[in-house]
């Protein structure tokens, strides 16, 4: 199956944002997605995707300090006010989904009723703004799992499948047999497996064919549930790719992203 394909705003560094967008359609992406909480940038984002018939994804909400989400006290008010902000930030600008996380670290708190009613308001809320909430996986499958359960019948609650925290933190699970068909995003970048932890932060987002994700595995699920929607990379040139030039690196990022696509199996919706 033909997918869109897309990339994060940022994976350029400094430049601004608007300029990443225009050489990431220059080398042929058609979708992106920014955790910028600038209005002004998202603005602009939004005013230059249309001009380029660029999709405007998702917007990344904030998640420093999402757990505390879960515990008592007035701690929580930044993050909650920051997924609150997203939404606003979505809804103002016409994009459709906001990608947020439920809890973050190995061993993140448990479920509480506390912190259920805390998303609670906040997926009310989205649903009011005509925003889709997309939550992502990362650490935690108990978190997660629990919410598709919680949120199943409520249609403006998705999923966002992140391919590489699958492959580095929860290896041996296969998210999308959890999403099914309530996925509507993905991100996609490489590690080295969860092994890596021993000697640092495993959560590498490394360009595809770095590291050693199952990408063929990955694509097999996305085809076995129907996913139409688009695969997008969720990378950074960082130190690591400053041997290649801006232009040289989004080139690298849409070719290798070229060679995931072609690995699915399935035939095109138009049957092709």
């Amino acid at each position: 199956m033909k997918r869109k394909l897309g990339i994060n705003m940022g994976y350029l560094g400094g430049i601004p944002q608007t300029e990443q967008l225009k050489m990431a359609h220059e080398v042929g992406f058609e979708t992106f997605f920014t955790g910028s909480q600038d209005p002004n940038t998202v603005a602009a984002l939004r005013l230059l995707s249309d001009e380029l018939g660029m999709d405007f994804e998702t917007i990344h909400a904030p998640f420093g300090g999402i757990n505390n989400m879960w515990i008592s006290g007035m701690d929580y008010l930044n993050i909650y006010k920051g997924m609150r902000h997203s939404i606003d930030l979505a809804a103002e600008y016409g994009v459709p989904a906001v990608v947020t996380h439920v809890s973050s670290g190995w061993y993140p708190p448990g479920i509480n009723d506390l912190g259920l009613q805390r998303f609670d308001e906040i997926v009310l809320y989205a649903a009011d703004k005509g925003v889709m909430l997309a939550f992502e996986n990362l650490r935690c499958i108990g978190n997660l799992s629990y919410f598709a359960d919680r949120y199943e019948k409520l249609d403006t609650v998705r999923f966002c499948y992140d391919l590489g925290h699958e492959h580095c933190y929860t290896k041996t699970l296969q998210w999308m047999d959890v999403f099914c068909h309530r996925l509507i995003c993905t991100h996609i970048h490489d590690n080295l497996g969860r092994d890596f932890e021993k000697v640092g932060s495993p959560d590498m987002h490394l360009l595809p064919f770095d590291g050693n994700v199952d990408y063929q595995r990955a694509v097999d699920k996305l085809d076995e549930y129907g996913y139409r929607g688009p695969l997008t990379l969720e990378v950074g040139r960082g130190e690591r790719y400053q041997d290649l030039t801006p232009e040289a690196f989004a080139q690298s990022c849409f070719d290798r992203l070229q060679r995931i696509s072609a690995l699915s199996q399935s035939p095109d919706p138009d049957g092709n």
